[in-house]
């Protein structure tokens, strides 16, 4: 009889969590080498040869001295989130956009963009939103592929007293109208 396959050992780069071998077609390699030159220095023998043994010891030296303490006199660095490609997703601002569009020459919609970013569910205030001005109220999927909150009617200057009154968390400043192609304060 032929003996059981044994499962494969993989490993994982300390840095990217990628395995080993792709740390090369991730987007932080730079970052992953010194990590490669201690714990996998077969993988890459070309980092070896431009980093010597006292190089990579310094640099690992370096990358832990560098690490969080638990006192917190260091500043904690800020997440940046990587999308595939190294691209780096922005973090977005926390504001609430309100916009009239007239659509049929005497009918309008507002629409309200940026409620979720203060953790507001959209379904529950577009309910909240129609209640009070008896008015069909839903979530869309805008332009950008962004969840936005379509109330019927022209509402828009009404609107701002009722989302900083129902939502203590949404501050007036963070509130914007659309105007002509321009974004102007609420207040």
């Amino acid at each position: 009889m032929a003996e059981k396959p044994q499962p494969v050992q993989v490993l994982y780069c300390g840095v990217c969590g990628l395995p080993a071998e792709y740390c090369e077609f991730g987007p932080d390699f730079e970052k992953c080498k010194p990590w490669l030159i201690q714990n996998a220095p077969d993988l890459y023998p070309d980092l070896l040869k431009g980093a010597g043994a006292g190089d990579a010891d310094k640099v690992s030296d370096q990358l832990q001295s560098t690490s969080i303490s638990s006192d917190g006199s260091s500043k904690p660095k800020e997440e940046v989130k990587r999308l595939p490609g190294g691209k780096i997703k922005k973090k977005e601002k926390q504001e609430v956009i309100i916009e009239k569009v007239t659509r049929n020459k005497r009918k309008c919609i507002t629409t309200v963009k940026g409620l979720d970013l203060f953790g507001i569910k959209l379904n529950d205030a577009s309910k909240k939103l129609g209640k009070k001005f008896a008015t069909g109220a839903s979530v869309v999927k805008g332009p950008t592929e962004k969840e936005q909150i379509d109330v019927q009617g022209d509402i828009a200057y009404d609107i701002v007293e009722f989302i900083t009154d129902t939502w203590p968390d949404v501050p007036e400043s963070a509130i914007f109208f659309i105007e002509d192609g321009k974004k102007v304060s609420a207040s």
